[in-house]
């Protein structure tokens, strides 16, 4: 019969110093909450997990075992409708959760959009840890709020504004999302695709670069490249975003 032992204090402590420490993500994750001392045991109740671009995380319907903390990367969270469409509801970035909130299924389906590193916690263990903790419990409380302030201007985003209004509000909020991986100033980083944007604003591929082509041509934005662009006018974006334009 395999016995299950504790770890040594030392080996704790190595495995704290190897992987917790070193973790560009810590400080953009609720694990910031946590005193030095307690990392180990949260690094001992980890599990690391990589995923490549396009790669699934976790399925809508399966069983809810495990969230995630995001540690370097991206991931796209979706929903798809009976006739097949796909509405991404989210792009999460370093220090982002997975399944926070979720009942005993997962209620919706996640991918890798780019190379991607994760911590993966059974979720009783991470519960009695947040039991134990009062300081990761507040934390997760903070980020809940965040996530439905977040859902809020989604369906703001998606029920009153109009396409060029959507796309403009997108990219003045990307770069906050992904702290890990800080831009130049209005520089934006598009590590997703067209259709993603597409299916997260609720329009079509052909209206997003619609949209992109008119801001570009009139000295809003400049592309870069395919991934990536400049604000050139941010005060003219901020004002198609705020339907003043």
């Amino acid at each position: 019969m395999l016995e299950l032992r504790s770890l040594p204090a030392d080996c704790t402590q190595r495995r704290q110093e190897s992987v917790c420490d070193g973790c560009g993500a810590r400080a953009f994750s609720v694990c910031s909450s946590l005193d030095p001392s307690d990392l180990g045991r949260l690094d001992a109740i980890a599990e690391r997990v990589s995923l490549k671009a396009g790669e699934a995380l976790i399925r809508e319907g399966d069983a809810a075992v495990n969230l995630f903390n995001i540690a370097s990367g991206s991931v796209r969270i979706y929903k798809l409708l009976p006739d097949g469409r796909r509405q991404i509801t989210g792009f999460l970035f370093a220090g982002d959760f997975v399944g926070l909130a979720t009942g005993d299924d997962y209620a919706f389906s996640g991918e890798a959009i780019e190379d991607a590193t994760l911590c993966r916690f059974r979720k009783s263990e991470y519960r009695a840890l947040v039991r134990e903790r009062p300081s990761l419990e507040a934390a997760l409380l903070d980020r809940a709020n965040h996530e439905l302030a977040a859902a809020q201007n989604q369906m703001l985003l998606l029920g009153r504004k109009t396409a060029q209004e959507r796309i403009a509000s997108f990219l003045l909020d990307l770069p906050s999302r992904d702290p890990l991986r800080p831009s130049a100033e209005d520089q934006v980083r598009l590590p997703m695709t067209r259709s993603e944007i597409a299916d997260y604003l609720g329009l079509t591929i052909e209206t997003v670069s619609r949209v992109l082509t008119k801001l570009k041509t009139t000295g809003v934005i400049r592309l870069l490249s395919l991934n990536e662009l400049r604000i050139e006018q941010p005060d003219r974006l901020r004002d198609i975003a705020e339907g003043e334009a």
